[in-house]
């Protein structure tokens, strides 16, 4: 079972607001098998943050798109009220292949239970995981997973960058339904941390840890364009890297060293990497933010929290050092450049080179992906390539984003 403690942590949002932060306790071994021999591993994940109550569900339904990585059998579902301030009442929940829009492939429905019953509360600052169920999914399978939650509630546990369409319906139980009529559409789940699959002993899963540019942000909406989506994409392609998922741990906003929106990275790293089922190896992309805040633009300015590259090395390391005890191998990610954004500084490039250099020649990492080779114009190594910049000369497009997938090498996860 994942494990999860309480605890909260003030925060600054990105132009929203304070965000507190749960942070979770160390976990089991990655890949361990449980009591009953079976081996699960993490096929979709995301990491929740505090939203900001700006919903409320009257007794409605809310149904998520997530796409799965690798395929399988049987599934289960984990659950969060990480940031919940009561209790939260799941009345049913509902796990489907998805068709289209709302659509699901008829057939394909199952009630999903926990510990045998078809409802579930949730306690504050709790995860909570179905039971298995039998379902045939095939490798990058969208699912549909629909909750009913009876009553007023405000969803406080959310991550707000889906880059899927959420579909909210009318009043009622609508869990089950082979579609959605929705009163309401957003882009963020809600609630949802994982999906699990059972699996042969040698599937093993790769985690993207990092910020908006793992998350995918400026990337195409339901196009699946985040560079660990086209990464799986690529390993699913090809039967030597079949047996390797990849899912997603980014959180837009994030720092290694300061919370801002979600949890820094030394908070949540247990929760989002070390808890996750099958966990192999971690590809670690963080740190542009913590050299960009200090110079944002007056509104956003936080001089008081300007960071020096040996500070943010630390940091790094120490993620590194955790995830060892853990049995689980550690890609080092170059930070990639960003002159022309809103924060960009001469200080913060200097920083950047000088992280970017020990990630390439410490040795503390197991492996390094140079993604801002990959990314960056020849001609201008301190920009994005043309073709891949979103527009923020920031964030990378679908194209940059599938030129970082491209970087990875399969040779990094023997």
């Amino acid at each position: 079972m994942k494990e999860c403690v309480r605890g909260m942590l003030l925060a600054l949002a990105l132009g929203f607001a304070g965000i507190p932060a749960a942070i979770a306790a160390p976990a089991r071994a990655a890949a361990a098998q449980n009591a009953n021999g079976e081996h699960w591993v993490a096929t979709w994940i995301t990491a929740p943050v505090k939203g900001l109550p700006k919903l409320t569900l009257h007794d409605q339904t809310v149904r998520m798109i997530v796409h799965a990585s690798i395929g399988g059998a049987r599934f289960r579902v984990e659950f969060s009220n990480a940031f919940g301030r009561h209790s939260l009442f799941i009345g049913a929940a509902h796990l489907a292949i998805r068709a289209n829009g709302s659509s699901i492939i008829p057939g394909s429905d199952r009630t999903l239970t926990f510990n045998g019953s078809p409802s579930v509360t949730i306690p504050p600052g709790a995860p909570m995981l179905s039971d298995p169920v039998s379902v045939d999914a095939p490798p990058l399978a969208d699912l549909a997973i629909s909750i009913y939650v009876p009553g007023d509630v405000v969803p406080l546990t959310e991550h707000s960058v889906a880059l899927e369409t959420t579909y909210i319906s009318a009043p009622g139980n609508f869990a089950g339904a082979e579609s959605i009529k929705p009163v309401h559409t957003n882009a963020t789940w809600y609630w949802l941390s994982s999906v699990d699959v059972e699996a042969a002993a040698n599937v093993c899963a790769i985690v993207g840890f990092g910020d908006s540019i793992t998350d995918g942000y400026n990337s195409k909406l339901g196009a699946n364009g985040s560079w660990p989506a086209q990464l799986a994409a690529r390993f699913q392609a090809n039967p030597a890297t079949a047996h390797l998922a990849v899912v997603n741990a980014g959180i837009s906003g994030n720092r290694v060293l300061h919370d801002f929106f979600g949890p820094d990275a030394l908070a949540r790293f247990d929760r989002d990497v070390l808890a996750q089922d099958g966990v192999k190896y971690v590809v670690i992309l963080e740190g542009i933010n913590d050299l960009g805040f200090p110079h944002e633009p007056p509104r956003f300015k936080l001089p008081h929290q300007e960071v020096t590259a040996q500070q943010l090395i630390g940091g790094l390391r120490q993620l590194v050092e955790r995830a060892h005890a853990h049995g689980i191998r550690v890609i080092g990610a170059t930070l990639t450049p960003y002159k022309g954004s809103l924060y960009y500084s001469k200080e913060g490039e200097a920083k950047r080179e000088a992280i970017n250099h020990w990630i390439r020649t410490s040795g503390v990492f197991d492996g390094v992906v140079d993604f801002a080779a990959a990314i960056r114009d020849p001609k201008h190594p301190l920009r994005f390539l043309p073709a891949y910049d979103s527009g923020d000369h920031l964030h990378p497009n679908d194209v940059g984003y599938k030129a970082m997938a491209d970087a990875v090498s399969p040779a990094l996860f023997r």
